[in-house]
């Protein structure tokens, strides 16, 4: 059987079910990043035009067996830098999907004048050797972690610290920049291969603010003299699935917990609209966000290592 691979768009006759079959191979591989076919489109339609970013799919006999995310680091302050992403069905292994969907996301990144290429890898025997035969280098790790909101027992919900307010991030929903200045402030500071900046408004505004699996009611905001200090912004899949997109601090208020206290109010949140999975992800030598997760309850579920391979 031959595995064939093109490039999702929103133009061709099985685009619906392109999605479908796009989102279900990523949750079949990986639980714990949330995906949906709208998100899938969404993902799509609302990319950075300098991202070139691209959805591949591996398909044999009309099946979708494997994935690919593709793209530039555009926001990165370093140039030529690609991602390529890649996902095969674990019940689909072993017919050259994989080597397929990495041969054409390369050949694409090489043309759109990358000279490196990142790609997350998931932590098992299999994959890591699938990396090293095709030139790819480990460096750093990151974990998915799953706390049973049905069954777990979730931390009670305590009164904030005085002079800091828990509020909704649907009290943003018409003015959004005060989240975006904090946002755009503790990606700068994530732990990464590849540095981030948010500089853009509009665009995270399309990207995060508008995506279809970000629950702005879900969301927690601790607000300090009114002014947004912490936060935990909340992703739900609608099916009983949540995940923090992400947690953190501005810089001048660590140290006080508030990430915390913002992460418990958004979990509470979550089990109380009857959400019974939560998942989250955290850098490897993430040691404070570990140690605040562990104290929720998580467990890790899943490990990917980055790889990074030098195009030549």
């Amino acid at each position: 059987m031959t595995v064939i691979v093109r490039a999702l768009s929103a133009d061709a006759p099985r685009a619906a079910a392109d999605d479908a079959g796009f989102a279900a191979v990523r949750r079949a591989c990986v639980p714990a990043m949330l995906a949906t076919p709208a998100s899938v489109a969404f993902d799509r339609a609302q990319a950075h035009p300098d991202s070139g970013y691209r959805q591949l799919i591996a398909e044999v006999d009309g099946e979708i067996i494997g994935t690919a995310q593709v793209g530039l680091a555009y926001d990165s302050p370093e140039p030529g830098q690609g991602f390529a992403n890649v996902y095969v069905h674990p019940e689909r292994l072993g017919r050259g999907a994989g080597t397929l969907l990495l041969r054409t996301a390369e050949e694409y990144l090489a043309g759109a004048g990358a000279q490196t290429v990142y790609s997350w890898v998931l932590d098992s025997p299999a994959n890591l050797a699938f990396a090293a035969r095709h030139g790819y280098a480990a460096r750093r790790s990151a974990h998915f972690l799953r706390l049973d909101l049905a069954h777990g027992t979730l931390p009670p919900r305590e009164a904030p610290p005085a002079g800091v307010e828990l509020v909704s991030g649907s009290v943003f929903a018409d003015d959004a920049r005060p989240f975006f200045a904090l946002d755009a402030e503790t990606v700068a500071d994530e732990p990464s291969d590849v540095a981030a900046e948010f500089t853009d408004y509009e665009h995270w505004l399309a990207e995060t603010w508008h995506h279809p699996l970000v629950s702005r009611e879900l969301t927690t905001v601790a607000l300090v003299d009114g002014v947004p200090a912490a936060f935990s912004l909340a992703r739900a899949d609608g099916a009983g699935r949540y995940a923090s997109g992400m947690t953190g601090t501005a810089r001048a208020h660590r140290g006080r917990g508030l990430a915390k206290a913002a992460k418990n109010d958004s979990l509470h949140r979550a089990r109380e609209a009857g959400y019974t999975e939560a998942f989250t992800g955290n850098d490897a030598g993430n040691e404070p966000m570990l140690a605040i997760n562990k104290w929720f309850g998580y467990e890790i579920c899943d490990t990917e290592v980055r790889h990074v391979r030098t195009l030549g």
